[in-house]
């Protein structure tokens, strides 16, 4: 018999078991669409409770939920940011307020302007919101079923670790976003001759990457990872267990959701501003004509801060940063609260 009858007979199964296949898959891939069609409730609640859905499905409401919340408050962040650049170095520098900054802003441009970085500032949320909200609701879900196994409940301490990790994990991540965010908006502040004018996010991380070497763009990552744990302890942390407390009173859910979220707002701004502080002067820092730089990190920035300008100058813009984070905190967690409800 000749050794080409067995090949071409191999080769007669392998494309009939091909066909077979092809057709099967068609015919589930067909079924799946007709079945869709006729019922897309179903479909839609049988995507959703996918493995692979379930474990992703956090992770694209926070980051969902954290850039909706931007929109609404960037030009309270660029305010915030223009602040606590103000009198850098001086103790008795210029003192302004939110009112004068918006003045000041609207007058050397157009309204618009309070919008400068809204591109880093979407993709700041589509990198850190996403993994912080994600990771927190990661870890809150095996911490409550490693202490249901026990027969307890987790309490305040593993919420406050779950918001610590979840905060500095997404820190790590974030940095170039906040950096290029930052950059944008002190770019304004410069003499005109030399202000950077990036285009968009993309424009201000390459130019910082080809100018001043990739490790720059996390410039600042150290209070970065500081403030977002801080941030994330306040807010994630007593926005949880607010939400606990209040399941016991009268309140309607939206109520209880309303008042977590602005607790949380509250104890986050507290914890966390004077290192978002440093990380907005350490991350705006450029190299002098002689390749130093105003600051050398997160502690020679608190202390030359604290002996130059005077310890409140951590907390300066306060009201400012609240109404900034506690909206922004309460938009992001009443948008995932819903978000997580809809999907669930």
């Amino acid at each position: 018999m000749s050794t080409t009858v067995p090949y071409k007979m191999g080769v007669s199964r392998a494309l009939d078991n091909a066909k077979q296949t092809t057709e099967t898959v068609l015919t589930e891939a067909s079924t799946t669409m007709k079945s869709a069609a006729e019922n897309p409730k179903q479909a839609t609640t049988n995507f959703l409770h996918t493995p692979f859905m379930r474990a992703a499905l956090p992770f694209i409401n926070g980051g969902l939920a954290g850039m909706t919340a931007t929109t609404v408050i960037q030009p309270v962040d660029m305010i915030k940011v223009r602040l606590q650049l103000a009198g850098e170095g001086v103790k008795t520098g210029p003192k302004p307020t939110p009112i004068s900054v918006f003045r000041e802003i609207v007058a050397a441009g157009k309204v618009r302007d309070l919008y400068t970085g809204l591109s880093a500032g979407l993709l700041r949320q589509a990198v850190y919101t996403t993994a912080r909200l994600g990771f927190f609701d990661t870890f809150m879900k095996s911490l409550t079923a490693s202490a249901e196994k026990k027969g307890s409940k987790i309490g305040f301490k593993e919420r406050a670790g779950a918001g610590l990790a979840a905060g500095g994990l997404a820190a790590m991540v974030g940095n170039p976003a906040d950096l290029a965010l930052i950059r944008m908006q002190s770019d304004g502040l410069k003499p005109v001759a030399q202000r950077a004018n990036y285009s968009s996010v993309i424009d201000a991380l390459a130019r910082i990457a080809k100018n001043e070497g990739i490790t720059r763009l996390w410039a600042g990552c150290y209070p970065t990872v500081v403030r977002a744990m801080a941030l994330n302890f306040g807010q994630l942390a007593f926005f949880s267990e607010a939400k606990n407390q209040l399941k016991t009173t009268s309140l309607s859910s939206r109520t209880q959701t309303l008042t977590a979220s602005a607790v949380a707002g509250f104890f986050a701004s507290f914890f966390s501003l004077p290192f978002d502080f440093v990380k907005t002067r350490l991350q705006k820092q450029t190299r002098a004509p002689d390749g130093t730089l105003p600051y050398k990190g997160m502690f020679d920035c608190f202390k030359k801060v604290a002996k130059d300008e005077g310890l409140l100058r951590f907390y300066r813009g306060f009201g400012t940063y609240y109404v900034r984070i506690a909206p922004h905190a309460m938009v992001t967690l009443i948008v995932a609260d819903y978000l997580g409800f809809i999907t669930k």
